[in-house]
This record gives structure tokens, C-alpha cells and sequence, in this order.
């Protein structure tokens, strides 16, 4: 078995966003060094490592750089190229391992693996030109959704095809790259599964996190799910078998969808921290960050045990079209934890900050503590989330 690698040495992040931010933060704490690499400076992630390296994920000569200066490379967000990972992986280990992210990265890619694993996926086709969009819809019905096979993320590369007269619409706006054609599902609810492997294939999870979704971003999760026992058991048991079959060393996150007989329906897969395990900061003995951290260095996995009950509120850019939001207001529960991720500008839907709250009222402590922070008063605002 290999060494495993302790604190005092350098991690290196590619990507510098909010998860890397989280990550960084766990490494720290445990002694770690941590390095980011991203197109950009003053980052989420900069901001809180110890070097920031600002050059092109295509620049491969400065990733293998990056490289030679870390004991080991892990990522923060599925999107950074394959290329990339390939020439960081000449220098050091990168985990999870460049192959799990080609995977991961391309829906059709994920589509095909999750079929040939025998994993319930919804209905779905591939798609390369309007042609081939009407005749996938002639099979398919609507409405459907169309999604870009690449880069898609927090809902960006969709577009609801609900009758014959939006197909040219949704053609333009998601063609003409490769793109899937899924079947719209009428689902009661959706859920996510994090969950880590470590270098000798130990497994644990977070059990099932519900999730609310709005305009396709995340809204609002809460742990533990208002699901049944056998379906929470058979998510786990699914993300169980994903890591495995792709040899993830890391955390994974993957997204269900659950219909209304309780049978699951796998959305998406993400290999890394994901947004529905942030509440894990702050209600779990070892948060999805630190789990990320032991596994890519080959520590033992930590307790994921869930010490209460807890929500999880996105704050998105929106919140600031007012000026500056009121923090002492969204502090004023003392069961409420504010995040932010130090991003220079807000953008409406841009992720700028959360909010976890504990307890057995946590979804009431959220839901209030994110009315205080929009000025709003009372139930004017019930409608802001369904949890």
C-alpha cells in the first residue's frame, strides 16, 4: 500500500472557485500547504492558499510546473480539460484520477458508462443535428430537456422542449455541439448522495440530502432526506457501486432524481465536493472538504456521522441588487453558520455565499435567516422555497 501523505506537504488544487475555498480551509486546519491553479487571481481559493498560480488550463508546460511542486493534484471543479489533468498526472498523482473527470465531463460519456454498468439513468438520446433532435423526439415525446454533452453545470446548457414549435429555439440556444435529449421526469423530489473512496477502496457517505431547485440552481438542501428507508438505502447502495466502477480516490457526488413510487433515476455525477454537502462544514464530524483531503492523501476516511438535523441556503448575487446584504441580520439566529466566498463581484445567480443552520427547526432557521437578509418581513416571502 502506498505511503500515505501527511500533513506539512503541499496539495495542489486545480480550480480555484468556492469548493476549492472550503477545501483549502480543511487542509490548513490539518497542516497541509495548498496550491491553486486557475486562469485567474484573487480567487476563492487564492485567497485562503499559499500560492496562487494564475496561467491557462491549456498552458501544459505551467500545469506540469504546478505540478512538480505538490505532493499530490485534485480539483474543485469537473470541468478543468483532460488534457490538463494528463500532464499534471506526469508530475504527480492526481486523484480522483484524470480518467473519472473524462468521464464526468461529457453527459454522453456519463450516460454510456452508467448504462453499461447496469444504473437506472432516464430515458436518452444523442443528439448532433435538428434532424436528429426531431427524431429523437418523435421516440421521446415532450416535453423533454435537451442538454449540451460538455460544460454543463448549476442548469447552464439546458433548454425544455415542451412542443414541436420550440425545437428550432432550443437547437439554436444548446447546438450545434453533440448534445442529449432526456425524457422529462415527473419526479416527487431530488437527492444527492456524497460520498468518498479512499486509496484502499474504503467507502463511506453522508447518507441522502433532499434538494429544492430554482431556475435550475440549487436552492436549499436538507439532511437527512424526507425519504423512505429503502430508497435512501438504495441511493447509497448506487453511489457505492459508481465509485467503485470508476476507481474514484476523492469524494463523488451523485444526483437522483426520485419518482413517486420511491424508485431512483440517476441525473448527474460529480466528482468532487458538490453544493449539497456543504451543510457537512458545519453538522458532520468530518466535512466532505477534510473527507476530499484524506482520501487524496491516503489518510483513513472520517466519521461522516450527522451530529443534527441541518439545512443549507445558496445566497446568489441577486441578494446584493440592493447594496451590501445585512449579515448582522442573517446572524441574528444563533443556530445559523454564514459562508462566504470572498468573489470580488456579484452577479445575479452567481454563488456568493451560504447559509447552514443546525437543529431540529433548521429548515425554519434558514428560510428566516435568509428573509432578514433580503429585507423581507413575515410569510410575504413563504414562497421562496418549498422547504
Amino acid at each position: 500500500m502506498e505511503k500515505p501523505i501527511l500533513p506539512g506537504a503541499t496539495i495542489g488544487v486545480l480550480g480555484s472557485g468556492q469548493l476549492g475555498r472550503m477545501f483549502a480551509i480543511a487542509a490548513r486546519r490539518m497542516g497541509y500547504r495548498v496550491h491553486t491553479f486557475s486562469p485567474d487571481s484573487d480567487t476563492p481559493t487564492g485567497q485562503v492558499s499559499d500560492l496562487e498560480v494564475a496561467a491557462s488550463y491549456d498552458d501544459l508546460d505551467a500545469v506540469r510546473e504546478f505540478a512538480r511542486g505538490v505532493s499530490v493534484v485534485t480539483f474543485e471543479f469537473e470541468n478543468v480539460p483532460a488534457p490538463t489533468a494528463a500532464a499534471a498526472s506526469e508530475e504527480a498523482p492526481v486523484r480522483p484520477a484524470g480518467s473519472a473527470l473524462h468521464t464526468t465531463q461529457h453527459r454522453l460519456r456519463e450516460k454510456a458508462f452508467l448504462t453499461a454498468a447496469g444504473l437506472p439513468v432516464t430515458p436518452y438520446a444523442a443528439v448532433n443535428s435538428l434532424d436528429e433532435l426531431l427524431a429523437a423526439l418523435e421516440v421521446q415525446g415532450y416535453p423533454a430537456i435537451l442538454k449540451s454533452a460538455d460544460f454543463g453545470y448549476d442548469g447552464k446548457g439546458q433548454f425544455r422542449i415542451n412542443s414541436p414549435e420550440c425545437t428550432d429555439a432550443a437547437w439554436a440556444a444548446v447546438g450545434p455541439s453533440p448534445a442529449v435529449l432526456e425524457s422529462f421526469v415527473d419526479f416527487d423530489r431530488e437527492v444527492s448522495v456524497v460520498a468518498a473512496r479512499g486509496v484502499d477502496g474504503s467507502f463511506v457517505h453522508y447518507g441522502v440530502i433532499e434538494n429544492d431547485h430554482k431556475n435550475r440552481v440549487l436552492d436549499v438542501s436538507l439532511a437527512p432526506a424526507r425519504i423512505s428507508a429503502k430508497t435512501a438505502k438504495d441511493a447509497v447502495e448506487i453511489a457505492r457501486t459508481v465509485l467503485a466502477r470508476l476507481e474514484i480516490v476523492g469524494v463523488l457526488c451523485v444526483e437522483f432524481f426520485v419518482a413517486r413510487d420511491g424508485s431512483l433515476l440517476i441525473n448527474e455525477l460529480a466528482p468532487r465536493p458538490h453544493n449539497s454537502g456543504h451543510l457537512t462544514f458545519d453538522a458532520c464530524v468530518t466535512s466532505q472538504f477534510e473527507q476530499q483531503l484524506r482520501a487524496v492523501c491516503g489518510l483513513p476516511l472520517g466519521s461522516t456521522e450527522l451530529l443534527c438535523p441541518a439545512a443549507m441556503a445558496n445566497l446568489l448575487g441577486d441578494l446584493w441588487d440592493g447594496g451590501e446584504p445585512d449579515w448582522a441580520a442573517a446572524c441574528a439566529s444563533p443556530s445559523v453558520k454564514l459562508h462566504l466566498y470572498g468573489k470580488l463581484a456579484a452577479r445575479p445567480g452567481r454563488k456568493m455565499g451560504h447559509l447552514t443552520a443546525l437543529g431540529k427547526n433548521a429548515e425554519e432557521n434558514v428560510r428566516q435567516a435568509r428573509i432578514a437578509l433580503a429585507g423581507y418581513v413575515g410569510s410575504a416571502n413563504e414562497n421562496r422555497t418549498r422547504i
